[in-house]
């Protein structure tokens, strides 16, 4: 059985910085892509940012420059790093990654999210 949890939400005002962690655990042979995606009140979810087991990083436009994703895989773990946050980034981050139980059996698993609240 594979979990995959984040942890680091909470409020912020504008401009202040915040570290979301994803941690996988159980029966993991090796994980693939691993992301951040969001989801806002009436919205629906996007991707935020992305990384390979290689570390190549894909970022949607709005949080270029101001979020970093970042993993270890020896931890089984992304990390994001928000700088300079704005009303706009508050939602519901979620976290995804492709987890191989085996040399060929592979599943997407999402966390259940943490909530990021950005407001003066």
């Amino acid at each position: 059985q594979v979990q995959v949890v984040e942890s680091g939400g909470g409020s912020v005002q504008p401009g202040e910085s915040l570290r979301l962690s994803c941690a996988a655990s159980g029966r993991i042979f090796s994980i693939g892509v691993m992301g951040w995606y969001r989801q806002a009140p009436g919205k629906e979810r996007e991707l935020v940012a992305s990384i390979t087991y290689g570390r190549s990083t894909n970022y949607v436009d709005s949080v270029k420059g101001r979020f970093t994703i970042s993993r270890d895989n020896a931890k089984n773990t992304v990390y994001l790093q928000m700088n300079s946050l704005k009303p706009e980034d508050t939602a519901v981050y979620y976290c995804n990654a492709f987890i191989y139980s085996s040399i060929s059996a592979g599943m997407n698993y999402w966390g259940k999210g943490t909530l990021v609240t950005v407001s003066s």
